[in-house]
């Protein structure tokens, strides 16, 4: 027999446009009902981006896939009661616009907790709910630029560039709001208490990057006799996070015969394993470094050595002795190359064409003995809306048909 999903029984009303999707998309990845809420237009996140996929964006059928979606006009008597009567039934309400918009219609957390005292509303919107930029549009780029996380670059032109990288703000605010979902039913499940929060992308992308903003935060608020640097650099400060790797070289990339590794033989034990394993002891007796954090800053004599010696393998063969050795490298992969690693190939499961409209890879959650819930295709505007009526509010056919005649649904 097997075991429920993760989040069985639990049912979310999502109103959200874009990127907040992700949210619901989530908690559909960990078995949740999810039932998206769309006004009569619908949300355009169908045709945004690219690529378009026999008439739907990649975005919508990977954010979506799952959901159900109902049309409700919550700007018609009929239609808020319709709502409002979902909310008694349910156990998430997800605010993926700007916020206040559905206090704005009269139904904001305090009338939903008159109507559920147990549910749980999380509002997820570009720069939050408060600040001065709390009102302002915004793209999913903007929480990336703000935070730091993504920096312009200019062309041989000298015009500016959006850079090549992954989206940050909009993956990583959605998967803390789902670990705030999550831990708020479950103290609804032991209190009957509900919870009423909200996260901005923009704040998520900055925490992302929260071990540079806490080191210039040291730096400059904190004398160097308070924060130094690493006892392997005689305390000297480096540049924070990343940037502090510039000049390394036993932590370095290096060129293989196909592409690039990376080489991570801060301590000491995995650089004498490494010399071992290639017959050059040599190195390690010039080169001993410290114990622990020693990246040979600078050391170009050794780096052009270490050069010319990973050309000497591919990647594959030095990720096979890094294992047979045990030192530390690993394949330099783009996002292109990486589906082909074995490793990616192992541990990722896809969600096949036929089953979402594309092939699109299952929340990266493993469980044992058991398996996550695949996600059905992402839903055309208004696909659910008399099944999810039906189901949950029991309103027979001529019901929903007198309402939808009423403009309440759609």
């Amino acid at each position: 027999m097997s075991k429920p999903a993760l989040l069985a029984g639990v049912r979310v009303l999502e109103l959200a446009i874009l990127g907040p999707n992700a949210l619901g998309g989530h908690l559909v990845d960990l078995g949740a009902e999810v039932i998206k809420i769309e006004a009569p237009g619908g949300d355009y996140v169908r045709q945004m981006t690219w690529p378009i996929i026999e008439g739907d964006s990649l975005l919508h059928l990977h954010l979506n896939r799952g959901k159900e979606s109902l049309v409700l006009n919550l700007k018609d008597a009929d239609g808020k009661t319709l709502f409002e009567r979902l909310v008694a039934e349910s156990d998430v309400v997800i605010e993926g616009m700007r916020p206040g918009f559905l206090t704005r219609l009269g139904v904001g957390y305090d009338r939903l907790k008159e109507i559920n005292p147990k549910i749980v509303m999380c509002t997820i919107s570009g720069y939050g709910a408060t600040g001065p930029y709390a009102n302002l549009p915004s793209h999913g780029i903007a929480y990336d630029a703000w935070s730091g996380t993504l920096e312009p670059t200019v062309d041989d032109e000298g015009f500016c560039r959006i850079p090549n990288g992954p989206n940050i703000g909009i993956v990583v605010g959605p998967a803390f709001a789902a670990l705030g979902i999550c831990a708020a039913l479950v103290r609804a499940e032991k209190t009957g208490e509900g919870a009423c929060m909200e996260i901005a992308q923009s704040d998520s992308a900055a925490y992302m990057d929260w071990y540079r903003i806490e080191t210039y935060k040291a730096y400059d608020e904190r004398p160097q006799s308070e924060v130094t640097g690493n006892a392997t650099d005689d305390y000297e400060r480096r540049p924070p996070g990343l940037a502090g790797m510039w000049e390394g070289v036993r932590y370095q990339f290096y060129e293989c015969a196909d592409g690039y590794v990376l080489f991570m033989a801060s301590e000491q034990a995995f650089w004498k394993n490494f010399c071992e394993g290639i017959g050059r002891m040599d190195l390690f007796e010039k080169w001993p470094g410290k114990k622990l954090a020693d990246h040979a800053r600078g050391n170009k004599e050794l780096q052009t050595e270490l050069r010319e010696i990973f050309k000497t393998k591919t990647s594959e063969e030095w990720v096979a002795f890094a294992d047979e050795f045990n030192t530390t490298i690993c394949p330099a992969n783009t996002a292109q190359t990486v589906r082909d690693d074995p490793q990616f190939e192992d541990r990722f499961t896809w969600v096949d064409r036929s089953v979402t409209g594309a092939d699109e890879l299952l929340f990266p959650l493993h469980l044992e003995g058991e398996e996550l819930p695949v996600p059905t295709h992402a839903p055309s505007v208004g696909q659910h809306t008399d099944q999810v009526l039906a189901r949950v509010l029991g309103l027979d056919a001529a019901s929903v048909e007198e309402l939808r005649t009423k403009g309440a649904v759609a």
